[in-house]
């Protein structure tokens, strides 16, 4: 047995579970297993997590931590964003590796998404 600790899943404050799974689905291709009325569970390639019903959202500006996608293509999938209901809340900027920004999906939670193209 394995000594080993690893972060394996994580779960995020949702408003609206229907329009947070279809985006999800939409945008990033994820598939969802419902738990109930008030919880559905994610799965993705690179993680597993869930959506709990909830009136709050996951903004950094309350300290929350930032779940960051990569992907090679970043204008495209800015406009896959925002054409399946996400709002862009940190226009495109540089930092030090490439380039990034930030958006919130249907039910508020804010994610960022990089490239180093």
């Amino acid at each position: 047995m394995s000594n080993e600790t690893l972060i394996n899943y994580a779960e995020l404050p949702c408003r609206n579970l229907t329009a947070t799974k279809q985006f999800f689905s939409e945008v990033f291709g994820w598939t969802f297993t419902d738990y109930g009325p008030s919880y559905v569970e994610f799965h993705d390639k690179g993680i597993v997590g869930g959506f709990y019903e909830s009136d709050n959202a996951s903004l950094t500006a309350s300290g929350a931590t930032l779940l960051v996608f990569y992907t090679p293509e970043l204008e495209s999938l800015q406009t896959k964003i925002e054409r399946n209901g996400g709002t862009i809340i940190k226009p495109v900027f540089e930092f030090p590796g490439g380039r990034r920004f930030h958006f919130t999906e249907p039910s508020g939670n804010e994610f960022a998404v990089w490239s180093d193209k």
